[in-house]
């Protein structure tokens, strides 16, 4: 098991953002972790990336308690923009090459010239869409063992998802596990192994896609529908 979760617990205020959420994740597989925005999924990304601190619970990896250490495992991909405004794309892979040891430039080329990104454009000039193709570029280019996608398809277009789950399916490998997060399930039903229902803050359904679609008739985007609706 690559990571273990139990009872975990996070408030902001009188906000419960988590709440006793208790999961594993194994090596080589992709989870999808759905629910619609406001349900705890940037929140248990945050933990789990130990961005975030003053919550309860436990958090293993590979077996021991999550520490800083970990980071160097973990790549975590925000919603937020993360680049300064001064930096070119080229500059984004010297940031990255600095920070983290695992990070592969020559996989950081690869995947800006299959997304169309030129290492000469100022990142502050991109589309959102270019922009979070970026975003995905740098974190893929790192060799982690997991990687936290909070929304990686957001503000991108339909065309160029494809090109992204692609990029995406390619990256999972036996010793590594892929989280992504998103609302978007009919753009990743075909993808995920297992899928996570989230609502406030909570886990409300999760197992393997294929027995969840044989033991409730439906797929996921219909199961989404039947939680959330």
């Amino acid at each position: 098991m690559l990571l273990e979760c139990r009872n975990l617990k996070k408030n902001y205020g009188k906000k419960q953002a988590v709440r006793n959420i208790t999961l594993n994740l194994e090596r080589g597989k992709i989870y999808g972790l759905l629910g619609p925005n406001g349900s705890g999924k940037t929140t248990w990304m945050k933990m789990t990336a130990g961005l975030v601190k003053g919550w309860e619970g436990s958090i293993s990896f590979e077996g021991h308690p999550l520490s800083y250490h970990d980071k160097a495992e973990i790549a975590y991909m925000s919603t937020e923009p993360f680049f300064y405004s001064y930096m070119k794309i080229a500059d984004v892979g010297k940031y990255y090459r600095d920070f983290f040891k695992d990070f592969d430039e020559e996989r950081f080329g690869e995947l800006l010239e299959r997304m169309d990104l030129s290492p000469s454009d100022k990142a502050r000039t991109l589309s959102s869409g270019m922009a979070a193709k970026l975003k995905l570029a740098a974190t893929l280019a790192r060799n982690a063992k997991l990687y936290l996608l909070d929304e990686p398809l957001n503000g991108i277009d339909l065309v160029a998802r494809d090109h992204v789950m692609q990029t995406i399916m390619e990256t999972r490998g036996e010793g590594n596990t892929i989280v992504m997060s998103t609302h978007l399930v009919d753009e990743i039903d075909q993808v995920i192994d297992d899928a996570i229902f989230v609502r406030e803050g909570q886990i409300e359904l999760q197992g393997n896609t294929r027995q969840l679609c044989g033991d409730y008739g439906m797929s996921i985007p219909d199961l989404y529908r039947k939680i959330y609706g």
